[in-house]
């Protein structure tokens, strides 16, 4: 599995990836893992890659397996490797803390309800008003926190959280005014995404975060998350975004093409550099390695604006604007 708390990089950089294991990785997957893998090894820094297997419904070991697989035909290479699902020790470390702090709470809102109030965050998801926030947690001798079964929320101060982002964006706010106090651990007992994100990066010794743009809105609550647990801030970037002809990102949710697919078609060069001329790292999709592409990377080079990708009769087409 690799050391959860990673080595040190000389340069003094470390990235990660980190995508779920809910589904086999599509273009968008591999894309974000191209970049970051480009930025973090134009760095001479380390690279991690987690698999978030937290979700006990959608999680499965044969989507991780697919996950490492598919990520070594395009060429990727990882300097440690961290299954989430193996770093609960440290997720209910920061539980308990949270709760010595007196900032954890059960909720018993439901998401339908919540939706109902027609208020959302910038992310698209309802904004919590703080409707269960005086409920108290039972005394420790009564199971503190661990004998909830209800979802857990965690108070976050009204301060502003300022975001050190690379591309240009500005993500600095106070997120407990603009989304609410956030979900730190779900119904079914997972460490919800969140907190377990922001711990996680910690004890691999993360030091910037390269991600799709549309994980930025969240960014500050993973900040707030970081300030509360004594936690240093990250630097970040987000990158454009694949849209598939809806104009939404290419998900798995959205029965996106994947990698099963993909690879009757391709080969790892071949789609590298279908990817890299997407993004605008190339004039033509010439098939190329990412080990290639790092002589020329630039973040400059980069595309900024999302783009389309079709898949049509076999092949993935980026149609001209």
């Amino acid at each position: 599995m690799g050391n959860p708390t990673g080595p040190v990089s000389e340069a003094g950089e470390t990235g990660r990836f980190a995508p779920s294991t809910t589904g086999l990785p599509h273009p968008g997957t591999l894309l974000a893992a191209l970049l970051c893998w480009l930025d973090i090894r134009s760095r001479g820094g380390l690279l991690c890659l987690r698999l978030e297997d937290l979700d006990p419904d959608r999680c499965r070991p044969e989507y991780a397996d697919a996950m490492r697989r598919d990520l070594a035909w395009l060429g990727l290479d990882w300097d440690t490797e961290v299954l989430q699902s193996e770093c609960s020790e440290g997720h209910e470390a920061a539980l308990d803390r949270l709760a010595d702090q007196g900032r954890l709470y059960p909720c018993s809102c439901s998401r339908s309800a919540l939706r109902a109030l027609d208020e959302f965050a910038p992310d698209g998801s309802p904004r919590y008003p703080g409707t269960c926030r005086d409920r108290p947690l039972p005394p420790v001798a009564q199971g503190g926190w661990r004998s909830v079964k209800e979802p857990l929320r965690v108070r976050l101060p009204e301060t502003r959280v300022e975001v050190l982002e690379e591309s240009g964006l500005d993500l600095s706010q106070s997120p407990a005014i603009t989304y609410g106090d956030p979900v730190v651990r779900r119904r079914d007992g997972a460490v919800a995404y969140h907190l377990a994100s922001v711990v996680d990066d910690a004890a691999e010794a993360v030091s910037r975060i390269i991600r799709g743009r549309d994980l930025a809105p969240s960014t500050p609550v993973q900040g707030s998350l970081a300030q509360l647990l004594g936690l240093k801030p990250l630097r970040y970037r987000h990158h454009l975004l694949l849209l598939e002809r809806r104009e939404r990102k290419w998900s798995k949710f959205h029965k996106a093409v994947d990698t099963d697919i993909l690879r009757t078609a391709y080969d790892g060069p071949a789609l590298c550099g279908l990817l890299a001329y997407g993004c605008e790292l190339m004039d033509s999709p010439t098939p190329i390695t990412p080990t290639e592409l790092l002589a020329t990377f630039r973040w400059p080079s980069v595309r900024q604006a999302d783009r389309r990708l079709d898949w049509d009769g076999g092949q993935l087409l980026f149609p001209e604007p």
